[in-house]
């Protein structure tokens, strides 16, 4: 019965240590992506802002 509780506890522990593995992964790919969406969000703002500019500079145009 020992070996059996031991081998079960072998077992659990490598659960454990699996999952604290995974959970450091996640949180690394969470930062990464983070910073890729703040990244996309400012190339959007950075595109919006042109195209304004754009548009601002072809409404002054007399196109009449």
């Amino acid at each position: 019965m020992s070996d059996e509780v031991t081998e079960r506890l072998g077992e659990l522990e490598e659960g454990v240590r699996r999952a604290g593995a995974l959970v450091v992964r996640l949180r690394e790919d969470n930062e990464r992506l983070r910073r890729e969406v703040k990244r996309l969000e400012d190339e959007r703002r950075q595109v919006v802002t042109q195209i304004d500019a754009i548009l601002k500079d072809i409404g002054k145009l007399d196109l009449s």
